[in-house]
């Protein structure tokens, strides 16, 4: 059965992932109200009914916006971590079903092989997924400040790769954003830059990549066009052209690529 990714959006207004089949899918993250998200799946003609369980990478706004809300309308189930789940408790963000997993530990939902893994970033808990779809393997990791080698490991030789590429370096450090949010962003914990994250290819493309999304670009320290190009470049020298590159954007989904 083909497997379908729909992004719905990327970047720090709000960042949603939905990888699907024809009779379920699993939405990971709902970074949108509740609204938008179900205006962006009209827009993609999904019928929001297919989805069948939320999944959770971390606490930040951008990520959890309509959580609660949208898991509540839908009757389904948040996935999270225990440290995730505590925080976002607290602040009324998670629906009524709730299901607990650790990172490194592997699970199912409706035929879906779920495997959580550790990234660094600036949250209490964040993780990446690879979401098994039969004979296919999709590798998600939105927000990171470094690839580190579990990282890597882990997207290492999926079929598709969503993948942060966030700032320009020299963009950022010509911003008028004050020193300590430039110091985070640039952090190991914060975010990955352009050249990182396109360096990465070399260790995380394999044969069986074909598929490439990059994701969460900064609209003020970073461009499309940049990434594209960069990215685009990169795949030329490694004589990888038959890859897709998708640059994912803030404003509009993206139509749904099959593989």
């Amino acid at each position: 059965m083909a497997s379908g990714i729909s992004i719905l959006g990327s970047g720090s207004l709000g960042n949603s992932i939905l990888i699907h089949n024809a009779e379920n899918g699993i939405l990971v993250d709902a970074g949108f109200s509740r609204k938008e998200i179900l205006n962006r799946l009209n827009l993609l003609q999904i019928e929001p009914s297919i989805i069948k369980a939320l999944l959770i990478t971390h606490e930040h706004e951008d990520h959890v916006r309509g959580s609660r809300i949208l898991a509540d309308h839908l009757g389904i189930s948040t996935y999270l971590t225990d440290e995730t789940f505590r925080y976002l408790r607290s602040s009324n963000k998670i629906g009524e079903k709730k299901v607990l997993f650790d990172p490194g530990s592997p699970f199912q939902i409706e035929g879906f092989n779920i495997e959580p893994f550790t990234v660094q970033h600036d949250a209490l808990q964040t993780v990446g997924f690879i979401i098994g779809t039969g004979d296919h393997k999709i590798g998600i990791a939105t927000d990171l400040g470094h690839l580190n080698r579990l990282a890597i490991q882990r997207l290492r030789g999926c079929d598709a790769i969503v993948l942060e590429c966030n700032y320009d370096t020299s963009m950022l450090r010509d911003s008028e954003r004050p020193f300590f949010i430039k110091k985070r962003i640039m952090g190991r914990h914060g975010h990955l830059n352009n050249e990182d994250a396109i360096n990465a290819f070399d260790e995380i493309i394999t044969e069986k990549t074909r598929f490439i999304f990059l994701a969460h670009i900064s609209l003020e320290c970073n461009s499309y066009e940049l990434v594209r190009n960069l990215a685009l470049e990169k795949l030329k020298i490694m004589q990888r052209t038959d890859i897709l590159l998708n640059v994912i954007e803030q404003s509009r989904p993206l139509n749904t690529v099959w593989i």
